[in-house]
């Protein structure tokens, strides 16, 4: 593990200074704060947080942060579910349903940001959205592949029963049938996007292009409660991860794509997503995909979003984390 740079360390010094002062939130020792847990699927928006972990910035901060992968949304939901985990990156769709139908007590503190491609294979001979009919195009149910697969077809003018919607949770999955022309297509995230047009199967469009807005950083409510502390350190971790990827030539933290499943021949080709500080999830967003989730039956019609986005947590310019608001 690389130590932190002399510009993190003078950050630091600077936040716990800061926070002396108000009093409110001032770091603890190590020994006095709780570790946290955090579950990710094989992708991009978790980014800034496997930065600040690599390159020390959590140790400075005293928080002990552990890293859980997930290649599929169910068996990440599954583990959060059960309290394998304290919180997650997830999107707007899965966070819904966990609410919605599986009565599950959860805020989204924080927007994350990423982008899936939906690329086409290259025997599939679809040069254009208008082409999809009939093809098989593999979905993660109830969950931002599906929202954006069917925001597509919508584009394209046609109905989601105009095409074949095989269920394949699994993104490594998804990417080796696409590779081996199983599936015809599928919204994929990179690094798994860039695998696939590296191998000459096509992005026909995105879910930037398409406007959606739709992953978050979620907690049980019950550790927001408990563990408040250390997730305002880990939202300074977060920022400070920003400012390290936007500060530092990527040759030296190239290392932390690899760890997260870039191909190194790749770790100067892959698109980042421009990542911003800490900020709420999109409420907009949320209600969309709310809206969708309701067309297509998949929670009941009288559903309310009951304070899915969290507002223990607010951004503060001043000294770059999510302070308590009381």
């Amino acid at each position: 593990m690389k130590r932190p740079t002399l510009l993190f360390y003078l950050i630091f010094f600077f936040l716990c200074s800061c926070q002396s002062k108000k009093g409110e939130n001032s770091f603890l020792p190590l020994s006095e704060l709780q570790p946290l847990t955090l579950g990710m699927m094989p992708t991009l928006e978790g980014l800034p947080f496997h930065i600040a972990k690599s390159e020390g910035i959590y140790d400075s901060l005293g928080l002990d942060l552990t890293i859980l992968p997930f290649n599929s949304a169910d068996d990440r939901d599954a583990a959060f579910q059960t309290g394998q985990m304290d919180g997650m990156i997830t999107d707007y769709p899965s966070a819904i349903v966990l609410q919605a139908i599986h009565h599950t007590d959860l805020g989204l503190i924080l927007k994350n940001d990423g982008y899936f491609c939906f690329i086409v294979s290259k025997k599939s001979r679809i040069n254009q959205l208008e082409e999809l009919g009939n093809k098989n195009i593999a979905v993660s149910r109830n969950t931002v592949i599906e929202y954006a697969s069917d925001l597509l077809l919508g584009k394209a003018g046609m109905s989601y029963t105009e095409v074949n919607k095989p269920e394949i949770s699994q993104t490594p999955l998804r990417l080796q049938m696409l590779q081996c022309n199983q599936i015809d297509a599928s919204f994929l995230p990179d690094p798994a996007a860039s695998i696939a047009m590296n191998s000459k199967h096509r992005s026909l469009i995105s879910t930037q292009e398409l406007g959606i807005d739709f992953t978050a950083t979620a907690f049980s409510r019950k550790v927001i409660d408990e563990k408040r502390r250390e997730i305002g350190l880990l939202v300074t971790g977060y920022n400070l991860g920003v400012d390290y990827i936007k500060m530092h030539p990527q040759k030296e933290w190239e290392h932390v794509l690899i760890e997260i499943g870039v191909p190194e021949s790749l770790t100067g080709l892959i698109a980042l997503p421009n990542y911003q500080k800490a900020t709420r999830p999109s409420a907009e967003g949320v209600e969309k995909a709310m809206r969708w989730l309701k067309e297509n039956r998949r929670i009941p019609e009288t559903y309310s979003e009951k304070n899915l986005i969290d507002t223990t947590y607010t951004p503060n310019s001043d000294h770059n984390q999510i302070t308590t608001i009381k």
